[in-house]
């Protein structure tokens, strides 16, 4: 008798593990896609709530939502298709064999692992509820409720072992309604009834009802990831080229700072004149005035303005003026199409996938209170954020902002105390800096040893080195130049900067990186030096005085350059052009100011491939 009873028992646990392993979620089609939706009944919320997924209803009206992550759909041929869709996964989950029977009172700490779960009336869940995938991150639950399902307040769904909020069903006939506080995990389906979700309550899942009303108010509510959901990775990212060097930029407007700040990064303008920043606070280059650096630059940001322009957007968020305000943004390019207010928080969640880009195009302007804060999640990176913005920017006082910002035909402002993580670049205006810190983010390579085709310098500008073989020649930032062939092994220190022709490719950053402006080779500071032959007195290839002067003053060239010395070229404090002359062959040039105003001006030197800027000053 005993052995015929344990035969019984062997196979009645065999048949219903059987079951448990081959339990099947349903197909949820389109609706898959949607984290609130009735197929009869209206969709509303009240309060500010963080919504990511589609919002919709088949029949009536979806009202109250501010910015939803997501399309909101009502009446129209996707909310037809999801209604559809919706009806077959409730018939599969109504239909699908129970194997465990529950009372209806879940959670007080209950642990529950796989399997479909009937409860024949009424149910609530109270505290907490643990899922139990042991291990099997498929391992699907299904609790089928035949009467109304309510929570306690501040009750939660916990997941463990794997289990995970898209294998996790509830199918429920009657009223869904979630006290405040909830954290409810997994799709609920309500037959014929509502769903009410309160103040503070969390969803990761989806509520859908195939009639009857869906009320939210305050809540946070997102559709799961995995099982087969799409991996977000945004659009392409725009190619920088030399923007990409350049934290603080204007193409045309002066750009000032008043106050303390810190920048790493290239400053500087091709239209009027860079003042105000301290050198010794700046780790990069600051441009005081046009050269050929800016004017490539102010080029590239016309091509990566009209790049995030041209993208077509995949979500519109409808309300600019509640912009921020927690709002979560995951992977995906968004368009506001009014001038937007960016209030408190916003999130970027790249769940998961740090190469996951964000572009958030605004036709208009941009400005945020003070204290507001980008906050970047899950593995975001703000050298994957790119703002597009038609109209002024202002970064209010003490805000935390993440990204480049692209700015067409308007001024920028960073206001007392900012810290901007990227770049504020404008096509058309002004860019003022009161005491912030800015970081320009570069797409850095590290690599040691030796390089193929090399192309950088040493950091002293008094340095020429010549290897044998040839090979071709670039500017340092001072002045000297140096013939590199490929193969060599180089020793470069923090700060040393890569030109070429005048123009600007790259410098080395304390760790050792190379940011890269254009197909400069990328190099580390670890490699081994090469001889350094100094020429004599070489600091700079020109000189000029007497300054402050009258009038006249005299330019005096180095002598091993003065052959090849081209053009001259004097520039005032807004960066008009008073004087171009060719030069070539002279140990000294006498110019005059003539009846310009007293001042400082900046006087520009080309010989070959070299550019060299001083100023002067007139009393």
């Amino acid at each position: 008798m005993r052995t015929q009873i344990l035969k019984v028992l062997t196979i009645a646990i065999l048949f219903s593990q059987a079951i448990l392993t081959f339990a099947q979620a349903p197909p949820l089609g389109t609706a898959a896609g949607f984290v609130l939706f009735s197929t009869v009944g209206a969709v509303s919320n009240a309060g500010i709530s963080q919504i990511t997924g589609n919002v919709g209803t088949n029949s009536g009206s979806t009202t109250g939502f501010g910015n939803v992550n997501g399309g909101i759909h009502d009446n129209d041929g996707v909310s037809a298709q999801c209604a559809a869709d919706l009806l077959i996964a409730y018939n599969q989950l109504n239909s699908t064999i129970p194997t465990f029977f529950p009372s209806p009172l879940l959670g007080n700490g209950q642990i529950l692992n796989a399997g479909v779960y009937s409860i024949s009336g009424a149910a609530t869940l109270n505290m907490n509820l643990t899922l139990n995938a042991q291990g099997n991150a498929s391992a699907v639950f299904i609790f089928q409720i035949q009467g109304a399902f309510s929570t306690s307040a501040d009750s939660k769904i916990k997941l463990i072992n794997g289990a995970q909020a898209c294998n996790v069903f509830w199918k429920v006939e009657g009223l869904v309604s979630m006290a405040s506080g909830t954290t409810m995990r997994g799709t609920v389906i309500a037959n014929n009834a509502a769903i009410i979700m309160n103040t503070g309550d969390t969803l990761e899942g989806r509520a859908l009802s195939t009639t009857g009303a869906v009320t939210v108010d305050g809540v946070l509510a997102y559709t799961p990831i995995g099982c087969g959901s799409p991996i977000l990775t945004g659009p392409p990212a725009p190619a920088l080229a030399s923007t990409e060097c350049y934290t603080i930029f204007s193409s045309d407007g002066a750009v000032s700072n008043a106050g303390i700040t810190h920048i790493t990064g290239d400053v500087g303008t091709n239209v009027g004149l860079t003042i105000g920043f301290d050198a010794l606070l700046v780790n990069g280059t600051i441009h005081p005035i046009p050269d050929v650096s800016t004017a490539q630059c102010a080029a590239d940001l016309i091509v990566v303005y009209n790049y995030l322009n041209g993208l077509t957007y995949d979500i519109l968020l409808l309300h600019p003026e509640q912009f921020g305000n927690d709002l979560v943004l995951t992977p995906h390019t968004y368009l506001m199409n009014a001038a937007t207010e960016f209030t408190g928080t916003l999130y970027l969640d790249a769940q998961g996938n740090a190469d996951a880009v964000f572009v958030i195009q605004i036709n208009g302007a941009l400005s945020t209170s003070t204290y507001s804060k980008v906050l970047l999640i899950n593995g975001a990176q703000a050298k994957n954020v790119y703002w597009k913005v038609d109209g002024a920017v202002s970064i209010n006082d003490y805000s935390e902002f993440k990204g480049t910002i692209v700015c067409n035909n308007g001024a920028i402002l960073l206001a007392t105390g900012v810290t901007l993580d990227g770049r504020a670049l404008t096509t058309t205006g002004s860019l003022g800096t009161t005491a912030i810190t800015a970081s320009m983010i570069p797409a850095t390579v590290q690599v040691s040893g030796v390089v193929d085709d090399l192309v950088t310098v040493c950091k002293n500008a008094s340095q020429t080195i010549t290897i044998a073989g040839g090979g071709t020649t670039f500017l340092v930032q001072n002045g000297g130049s140096v013939t590199l062939i490929a193969g060599m092994n180089i020793r470069f220190l923090e700060g040393t900067r890569v030109f070429s022709g005048g123009y600007l490719h790259g410098y080395i950053t304390a760790t050792g990186e190379f940011c890269c402006a254009s197909n400069a080779t990328m190099v580390t500071k670890n490699a081994i030096t090469t001889e350094i032959t100094p020429i004599a007195e070489a600091d700079a290839f020109f000189k000029i005085y007497p300054s402050p002067t009258n009038d006249k003053f005299y330019l005096e060239p180095d002598r091993t350059l003065r052959d090849i010395i081209t053009e001259v070229q004097i520039f005032g404090m807004v960066g008009n052009l008073i004087l171009t002359e060719e030069v070539t062959g002279n140990d000294r040039y006498e110019f005059s100011l003539g009846e310009q105003k007293p001042g400082i001006y900046f006087i520009r030197v080309m010989a070959g491939d070299r550019l060299e800027i001083k100023k002067i000053v007139r009393k």
